[in-house]
């Protein structure tokens, strides 16, 4: 199974392909400059590994949350390379990917993910690791003040994704009889949607590529401070 990955959710930027469950990946902390940086990512990447679009299985991209301009661009891209290699897509939870990318440099099963959504909110989400190496959605996914994020029911817990830098004492004040400790520096990213993307495959859960699209949390794009 061959799969190719991309994520601009974030102020990072990575592209990754998962060939039989090797990976490669390109990845940069680049705000600003998704548009200009991920179609030459895609590109090295499959020169690098001697593999053309076509060779694909299905593609999959970070759907958000996040950044309204990173997830219009991730989509795009993704569609119009679906469209043009006639391919399957698996949309990812970045919040999903964060818990990913958690458990496979630290070995923590129960995770709960943040991102910045500006406007004194968070993106928010909590995982748990299944007996089938899969992460179940444990805590729905939402937008919410800091204050308001939805609790565990019980267990410990390890925080992380950037809204835990943004609001790491309003987050800790709420949740410290939950949380072993955080990691404000994880990011979404491609490399850790790739396991994600290649079970979705096995259990047929794709989608076209005019479905291929974004998921926001709320519509709210813009907000001017007076």
């Amino acid at each position: 199974m061959n799969i190719l990955a991309l994520d601009t959710s974030t102020d990072a930027c990575s592209a990754a392909l998962w060939l039989d469950g090797q990976r490669l990946e390109r990845f940069q902390v680049a705000p600003g400059a998704h548009s200009r940086l991920i179609l030459p990512m895609i590109e090295s990447l499959l020169s690098e590994a001697g593999v053309q679009l076509k060779d694909m299985t299905a593609l999959a991209f970070g759907r958000g949350p996040g950044s309204f301009t990173g997830l219009r661009i991730a989509a795009g891209v993704i569609q119009g390379l679906a469209y043009g290699a006639d391919l399957p897509v698996v949309p990812i939870s970045t919040l999903m990917a964060i818990a990913q990318g958690v458990f496979e440099k630290r070995g923590h099963t129960h995770i709960l993910s943040a991102l910045d959504a500006r406007m004194g909110e968070i993106y928010w989400g909590g995982y748990e690791r299944r007996p089938d190496e899969s992460f179940e959605c444990v805590i729905q996914e939402c937008v919410t003040p800091a204050h308001g994020a939805p609790m565990p029911a019980q267990g410990q817990w390890f925080g992380a994704g950037p809204g835990w830098g943004a609001y790491r004492e309003v987050l800790r004040e709420r949740l410290h009889a939950y949380i072993t400790d955080v990691d404000p520096e994880s990011l979404p990213r491609a490399w850790d949607m790739l396991p994600i993307a290649a079970a979705a495959v096995v259990r047929g859960e794709t989608v076209a590529a005019d479905a291929a699209l974004p998921i926001y949390l709320r519509d709210r794009v813009a907000h001017v401070q007076k």
